[in-house]
């Protein structure tokens, strides 16, 4: 019998990977909102620099979670964590006494919401390292990377994310475990910190335009980082900031998922990211004057969207 797996928030991440349970023969539908006609009628369409392309037609398509007409084994979440989105009236309508609840997300200390929701189900942390854009409805192109890690929250390596990882291995896509994600997620963030404000501050920059003019900056926001993680008790790899920085020097110049919600107007990850870091940092007594400072910035960005969002209304 096929897995049953429904994918809340099928957008980039979403309909990527969810094509790829497709493909490892799990039985998968899709909530998607913005695409809902275009993927109802033709399904996703994947451009992928490694794995090629092809097309996948979910199962079911569907507006709201609570109109599937199922009962799912895995449920995985993908969508933004903003103040806009309640992730959990997102997906409790789907969700059953042994569904397995996943959230593909970015972000630190992003877990007590779904936890307390939910405290009887089985939650898995997921964090997606990839380049992976939605440039038009129903169209994704894979550019990067792509390898996942899962973990139990908030530790250890259940049966159900063993599972998982097996069904995404037999995808060919790159998938481990860990026994700690929540340190995991800070490991992210090292790279997110950066890169995805910076690139809405210099006004649209790529990744590799960013690092070679202001590696010092990156360097920095990584190190700060890595403090927090440690004040909160998740040491991370010595070499982590410069496995970082060489694997961004050799990945193709890329727009950030922050970059393309700012063009399109949309509500960032700006807290997720950083004001949960620069939080956590408060908490700990750890000083991180570059990322306070980034995290000040990139909320006057969100205080501009917001302004324009209201001067739309009024016109």
């Amino acid at each position: 019998m096929s897995d049953k797996i429904l994918i809340v928030g099928a957008g980039a991440i979403g309909g990527f990977y969810g094509s790829l349970l497709a493909k490892a023969g799990a039985e998968v539908s899709v909530v998607c909102r913005s695409d809902y006609q275009i993927v109802k009628q033709l399904g996703f369409q994947i451009d992928s620099f490694s794995l090629g392309q092809w097309q996948f037609q979910p199962h079911q398509v569907l507006r709201h979670a609570g109109d599937y007409q199922d009962q799912a084994d895995y449920l995985i979440l993908c969508s933004k964590v903003t103040a806009q989105i309640d992730r959990v009236a997102m997906i409790r309508d789907a969700v059953r006494k042994n569904t397995v609840i996943v959230f593909i997300q970015n972000g630190v200390e992003i877990e007590a919401e779904l936890q307390a929701a939910f405290p009887d189900n089985v939650l898995i942390s997921g964090l997606a390292f990839i380049c992976c854009n939605r440039l038009a409805a129903g169209k994704i192109t894979h550019l990067a990377y792509g390898k996942l890690t899962l973990g139990d929250v908030p530790s250890g390596v259940s049966a159900q994310t063993l599972h998982l990882q097996q069904l995404f291995l037999q995808a060919n896509i790159e998938c481990e475990v860990s026994k700690d994600i929540i340190a995991s997620r800070w490991q992210k963030c090292v790279w997110n910190a950066p890169f995805n404000p910076l690139s809405v501050l210099s006004g649209g920059l790529p990744t590799l335009a960013i690092l070679q003019n202001q590696i010092g900056l990156v360097r920095r926001i990584m190190q700060e980082v890595c403090d927090i993680a440690a004040g909160c008790g998740h040491t991370l790899p010595d070499d982590i900031i410069e496995t970082n920085i060489q694997n961004t020097f050799a990945m193709p110049p890329y727009k950030t998922s922050m970059l393309l919600d700012f063009e399109r107007q949309h509500a960032m990850e700006t807290e997720a990211i950083l004001g949960n870091a620069v939080r956590a940092a408060d908490r700990e007594n750890i000083d991180c004057p570059t990322l306070r400072t980034v995290y000040a910035l990139m909320q006057l960005r969100e205080l501009q969207l917001h302004a324009e969002s209201l001067e739309k209304i009024a016109t």
